[in-house]
């Protein structure tokens, strides 16, 4: 038996594991897929790397600016300088004004990797339900695909955070039967969205990207477009060039159950080749990805989400709040806060402490057993 079980290995599920595991309690991440970040996802592709959910980020707030300096410190993040552009309601593309942008020349996946650093994650386990047991504990039984490893396929748990997208939490927290929390989860509405990586001849470079005036360009208005981003531009040395481009959440929705995502992402690329180059509709590779939950349309308005139950249960994620990166890292610190005031109340980390405690491999203990404070 474990004291806290951690559903979900997105940002705000790895800063509240971070958080707790720190303090001393013995937690375990349960992750369905083989990789850490949540939307701060990266594939391999062609040798090299593309990011396939968000490109870059900001300072949004004082959480995600500390954060960004420790990434920044060790050399995790760097600046990324150059043109992001803006596609206007006329059709007409202008520059967007100057502002800090943060990529990860290795894939944005590294910051979930940072995140994830000194704890237990079992990957490849998908949380099928969660009971409680007459031992006061709670049970969850897991499902893993087959050759996934032998890890068991259940656990024991003291506490459980739930830190995946509201709409695959139902499905656990229903049989539940506490109303008050499943109305409150219900409430919460996701738009859908594609990614497309798309890969390009090298001699094609200098024509789709040299000779562009941008590096990225976002649609705020566009049927099918939200983002086009020349992604090779944040590794060097780049072997040929390689674009990203997300769909708009209203195209997703009419596409979202179609069978064949190749011709998905298909669609996309012929909607920037007309209106760009018609070089865009034939890369040499194509791949593309379906996120079912890939931003919260009507979030819930608090940092965490708890309710009174005979054992401790606690909710987090983006969708807590403003869907944004800062809004996760805020989540996760509220759960971890929440159910350590349901367990044992023990000293917990500053942010700034927590973040350079995990690049430094530190627990509380080491920390503040010397008196430093943020």
């Amino acid at each position: 038996m474990v004291d806290v079980a951690v559903i979900g290995a997105g940002l705000a599920g790895l800063t509240c594991a971070g958080q707790l595991d720190r303090a001393g309690y013995n937690t375990v991440v349960l992750e369905k897929s083989r990789g850490v970040g949540g939307r701060l996802a990266t594939r391999r592709v062609a040798g090299t790397r593309a990011d396939l959910g968000a490109p870059y980020l900001q300072e949004e707030g004082r959480l995600s600016s500390l954060l960004l300096r420790v990434l920044g410190n060790r050399r995790v993040l760097q600046p990324w300088t150059e043109t992001v552009w803006q596609w206007n309601p006329d059709g007409s593309p202008q520059p967007e004004p100057p502002q800090p942008r943060y990529i990860a020349p290795s894939g944005m996946n590294a910051v979930g990797k940072f995140l994830a650093a000194g704890l237990e994650i079992w990957f490849d386990r998908r949380v099928c339900d969660v009971t409680l047991t007459k031992n006061h504990t709670w049970h969850l039984r897991l499902d893993a695909p087959r050759g996934s490893g032998d890890l068991p396929l259940e656990l024991t748990a003291k506490a459980i955070v739930v830190a995946i997208p509201a709409p695959q939490a139902l499905p656990l927290l229903e049989p539940l039967r506490v109303s008050e929390l499943t109305q409150k989860v219900r409430s919460v509405e996701y738009d859908p969205g594609f990614a497309v990586i798309a890969g390009y001849a090298p001699e094609k470079s200098e024509q789709l990207a040299e000779d562009r005036p941008w590096r990225a360009i976002r649609f705020p208005h566009h049927d099918a477009l939200s983002w086009l981003g020349l992604d090779s531009s944040k590794r060097s040395p780049s072997s040929q060039p390689i674009f990203v481009l997300h769909s708009s959440a209203e195209f997703a929705r009419t596409n979202l159950e179609s069978t064949d995502l190749e011709a998905v992402g298909q669609q996309l690329l012929d909607q920037a080749a007309s209106l760009f180059l018609p070089e865009f509709a034939t890369p040499e590779f194509l791949q593309v990805h379906r996120w079912r939950y890939a931003f919260s349309r009507q979030s819930y308005p608090q940092d965490c989400l708890t309710v009174r139950l005979s054992l401790p249960l606690v909710c987090c994620g983006d969708w807590c709040g403003l869907n944004r990166i800062e809004t996760a890292l805020r989540s996760g610190l509220a759960a971890a806060s929440a159910l350590n005031s349901q367990l044992q109340n023990r000293s917990l980390f500053s942010a700034i402490d927590l973040f350079e405690a995990i690049a430094d491999n530190k627990l509380i203990a080491d920390v503040y057993s010397v008196g430093r404070h943020e």
